[in-house]
């Protein structure tokens, strides 16, 4: 069982793939004003679409049954989760507005998320006892669905911003959207280099003393750009490179200098094939992909976007806050407790509900807006990634 669903999440993640090829060949036929082949490619890359959500679904729920509770508990599942939450946000919206433009974009950032969720172990484990609640299927799941349909505004923003900002000069819109860009390119680099020193049986050990203060031993999946604070290196015959540096003592979450050493990684891998890319189109990226959004109504798409806010926030609150904080209640006696998890969190809220405020009573529209949800985005993944990763708190087992 514990195959199948591995093999369900793997076919899911290819026929993302292709299904971001046709909808290519469906904005292709678009803007050559061929609305027949158009419309008939366009159903093509849905069912397509379609078909992969449903392998991810059965991921899902094979993954629920052999583990015996709900497959968010880790950073792995969370993340796959996450990734199927924003596909199933985007089936819905094309469905009502009927954009290729908007799976071009979608699919590749579930093809992303899918292949950066591999940096994660990916075994099925028992639940630690705080998790051992049905408040873990009510909050977790909630949460990433509010998280999945925000991700589709951020989605429909980000098409916005490239049809409209001016590519012929250098700017501060141009070098943030070339941000975007990076980033994404980052989380395509390290699930390459994981696989690649995984396909090796890369591994190489320090002993040190870890958040608990408690001597253990660490073990890396890539060579050690960064290695424990204080630790020290296990010999190997694998240990030919690194540690170059320690991970500063303020990094205290649950194996934070692993994670510190694959962010830098990514970094690394990331920069590498941003330059790639950089070499082969010879100009930003982002202007490079301009012009297939040529005959994009960027209105439309800044309804598209606001209309995804508006069903995402409440969904949000109510999972990330509210049955959160009711969680709290009841595992650890309070509401509240200012941990950092539950602040950033806290933050999200209060972001998403300012873009909403400033949207409709001071007409922030367009531009403004978009790059609004940009930020927002954002915060989420910094929530996702640096604060469950890196700092240490109530939630580090994350």
């Amino acid at each position: 069982m514990v195959e199948l669903s591995s093999n369900l999440l793997l076919a899911a993640f290819f026929i993302y793939i292709a299904s971001m090829v046709v909808f290519s060949m469906t904005m292709y036929y678009e803007n050559k004003q061929q609305k027949k082949r158009a419309k008939k490619w366009g159903w093509s890359s849905f069912g397509l679409t379609l078909a992969g959500f449903l392998a991810q679904l059965g991921y899902f729920i094979t993954r629920w049954i052999v583990g015996g509770h709900a497959p968010v508990s880790n950073m792995f599942e969370y993340t796959t989760f996450l990734g199927m939450t924003i596909v199933l946000a985007f089936l819905i919206l094309y469905m009502i507005y009927k954009k290729p433009v908007l799976g071009i974009f979608t699919m590749p950032i579930a093809i992303v998320i899918i292949a950066y969720a591999s940096v994660f172990p990916s075994d099925v484990s028992p639940l630690i006892p705080a998790l051992q609640t049905y408040w873990l299927h009510i909050h977790v799941i909630t949460t990433a669905i509010g998280q999945g349909i925000l991700g589709i505004g951020f989605i429909g923003a980000l098409i916005y911003l490239i049809r409209v900002v001016d590519q012929t000069k250098r700017s501060r819109q141009t070098f943030w959207l070339e941000a975007i860009v990076f980033a994404s390119t980052c989380a395509v680099g390290i699930a390459i280099t994981v696989g690649l020193f995984q396909a090796n049986n890369y591994s190489v050990s320090f002993n040190w003393v870890n958040e608990l203060e408690v001597e253990a031993e660490l073990e890396y999946d890539l060579p050690a750009i960064v290695g424990p604070y204080k630790g020290e290196l296990i010999p190997s015959d694998q240990n030919r490179f690194g540690p170059l540096l320690q991970t500063p003592g303020w990094m205290n979450g649950v194996e934070a200098p692993r994670k510190f050493n694959t962010l830098l990684w990514s970094i690394v891998s990331g920069s590498l094939l941003y330059l790639g890319l950089r070499i082969i189109l010879r100009k930003r990226v982002s202007a490079a992909i301009q012009p297939v959004l040529k005959n994009v109504n960027p209105e439309l798409f800044d309804e598209v976007s606001y209309r995804a806010i508006i069903i995402g926030f409440p969904v949000f609150a109510l999972g990330g806050l509210i049955f959160a904080m009711i969680w709290a209640q009841v595992a650890w006696t309070r509401f509240w407790g200012w941990d950092p998890k539950e602040v950033w969190a806290l933050i999200t809220f209060l972001f998403y509900a300012a873009y909403l405020h400033l949207r409709l009573s001071r007409g922030w529209h367009g531009e403004k807006s978009a790059w609004l949800l940009v930020i927002g985005f954002g915060l989420i993944m910094f929530n996702l990634l640096a604060i469950n990763l890196v700092v240490a708190g109530l939630h580090s087992y994350a």
